[in-house]
């Protein structure tokens, strides 16, 4: 007699098919976890779409809150020639404290930025020029083609005079442990400078149109005191 394949055989052993093992219980912890990964999942999609739309305000006020502190505070200068080596290196850049002079008044040895004398100003230059320049030079990109970097030399009621390659400060010869190389510098003076003016020299006297060529300038003219030298990070230090 044929015996029944299906009544007789025995039970197929969950080791021969894995894939049917009993039923799991509804794991609702595991539910509640996944649903809090997708969740936070969706916070942070979120944030970064936010960021992304945020990202131009934030570029705008940080460019107004550099303009504000250019305006008012302290700015950056890009040194553009060598008129004030080995001090001063073309590329250079120095932070420019614009209240030194509000609070205070210029002291002999100074290093100080201020209106050129020999420049008109472009009163022509549009509202979008305006504020490419300041934001250039906000960040210290640019350096204002009126501004120039010199020392103080003489203060107002001093008389200077320049011979045999020294200057003197009323009679006495000035001592300048800044110059680094010799100078050739011609006669020049005396001259008086008057009350509430200086008398601003180059450090590299052999290549610098300063004082000696446009004369005393008034304190108002001063933009502010060079303080420390920023860049390249292997010149920074004190000025």
């Amino acid at each position: 007699m044929t015996s029944n394949p299906f009544g007789d055989s025995p039970a197929a052993s969950d080791a021969e098919y894995p894939g049917d093992g009993p039923v799991q219980p509804f794991d609702s912890a595991g539910i509640d976890r996944l649903r809090e990964d997708a969740k936070e999942r969706g916070e942070k999609a979120d944030a970064v779409r936010s960021f992304w739309k945020e990202l131009p305000f934030l570029i705008v006020v940080a460019l107004v809150v550099a303009v504000i502190i250019k305006t008012f505070l302290v700015q950056a200068f890009f040194i553009p020639s060598a008129s004030m080596h080995d001090t001063l290196l073309e590329g250079d850049r120095v932070m420019v404290n614009k209240l030194a002079y509000r609070f205070g008044e210029p002291h002999r040895g100074d290093v100080i930025v201020f209106d050129s004398p020999l420049v008109v100003h472009d009163q022509s230059e549009s509202f979008l020029g305006k504020v490419v320049r300041n934001v250039g030079e906000a960040l210290g990109l640019s350096t204002p083609e009126s501004a120039l970097i010199k020392r103080v030399i003489a203060l107002g009621g001093e008389t200077i005079e320049i011979r045999d390659n020294t200057i003197y400060i009323d009679g006495t010869a000035l001592d300048e442990p800044y110059l680094t190389r010799p100078v050739n510098m011609g006669a020049f003076g005396p001259l008086t400078i008057p009350e509430g003016y200086v008398f601003p020299m180059g450090d590299n006297r052999n290549q610098s149109e300063d004082g000696r060529a446009f004369g005393p300038i008034p304190e108002s003219d001063i933009i502010g005191r060079a303080f420390v030298r920023v860049w390249p990070p292997s010149r920074w230090g004190g000025l």
